[in-house]
């Protein structure tokens, strides 16, 4: 197909995506498209993820959950766990009292669900044990997003700039979501129609019109729902452990190249050293909290790496990822990783 045509199925659909609210009702317009790769797009899909944290005290992992009903046995008593309100039988048990043992022995066969929706039988303790080992050895793997659930169904707008192919799908349940994320390609473009409804960690229902508004939604729920900060580390001593890369880069469109083969090193001292090719430049970075709100600030005096001179407000971290963004104007992202 000549490129002309390709381009010009594109741009029809993205003229319907823009005029839509003049042929259908007002409040059921697309807002913005985004791609595989997009930040909301991968944080979508984490909201979208199985629940794994609830049962932590039975399984220790963030990454797998055991399929319901089962049984456990906790200081001599045997637990029937059928819904999830029964984890905090489990709980009490071992808090009732300082002498017991406490540990949770688990009734096997069960079935584990993982992260990703996969399913195994797990017929005793030693693969149990081998399995939880496994997981807990990747302990950087950006989990599920707790407490935003989705009110289904939701439909997406896609457009396939292969086959120059514009269709739309009903997204059902968070699986069926996942699945969706999980396949779209680098050809892959998506809408989602808005409003979306969505409850909160605190039981609020609310309605989101807009692909920031999703993305502050979700912001929201990563700073404030417990289930989400499970574990606690410090950002400036993990930002100057070690030397990070740039796997994402985004300002108007997407320019990861941009810093491709640099390493950036956050000194003690508030000097920020990049180097590519054995040739280094040194600029500066500040670290503050506004209103709650991390802010990360870099300055270099280069064109080049003066773009991404800005004060970036912190979305996200771990031990070797870390994720900015910046909302004034257009929205920009910038993440380091190592």
């Amino acid at each position: 197909m000549f490129p002309f045509k390709k381009y010009l199925v594109l741009a029809v659909f993205l003229c319907l995506l823009s005029c839509q609210n003049e042929t259908e009702d007002q409040d059921n317009h697309i807002d913005g498209t985004i791609t595989n790769t997009s930040p909301l797009t991968t944080y979508l899909q984490r909201v979208a993820m199985v629940p794994t944290v609830q049962d932590n005290v039975i399984d220790g992992s963030s990454y797998c959950t055991i399929k319901l009903p089962y049984t456990v046995t906790v200081n001599n008593t045997q637990i029937a766990v059928t819904t999830k309100a029964d984890y905090q039988k489990v709980i009490d048990n071992i808090n009732a009292n300082g002498y017991d043992d406490d540990i949770v022995n688990i009734s096997f066969p069960v079935t584990m669900v993982y992260y990703n929706y996969i399913q195994k039988v797990i017929p005793n303790q030693a693969d149990f044990k081998e399995l939880i080992d496994y997981w807990n050895s990747y302990p950087d793997l950006l989990s599920k997003i707790n407490g935003l659930n989705i009110h289904y169904p939701i439909t997406i707008n896609t457009y396939n700039s292969a086959n120059q192919v514009a269709t739309s799908v009903t997204i059902a349940n968070d699986q069926a979501f996942f699945n969706f994320v999980k396949n779209l390609n680098s050809s892959s473009y998506i809408a989602l129609q808005y409003p979306i409804s969505i409850t909160d960690y605190n039981n609020q229902t609310k309605s989101i019109t807009n692909n920031l508004e999703f993305e502050n939604a979700i912001k929201y729920a990563i700073d404030y729902c417990p289930e989400n900060n499970i574990s606690t580390i410090d950002f400036t001593a993990t930002l100057t452990n070690g030397s990070w890369d740039i796997p994402y880069y985004f300002a108007d469109s997407e320019k990861t190249s941009l810093y491709s083969g640099y390493s950036f090193v956050f000194k003690s001292d508030q000097s920020l050293v990049a180097t590519k090719g054995g040739i280094s430049e040194t600029g500066q970075w500040e670290s503050t909290v506004q209103y709650g709100v991390r802010e990360l600030k870099i300055n270099f005096s280069s064109a080049g790496l003066g773009k991404l001179n800005s004060s970036w407000k912190l979305f996200e971290f771990n031990s070797s990822q870390i994720r900015l963004r910046n909302v004034s104007g257009s929205t920009q992202y910038l993440y380091f990783e190592k």
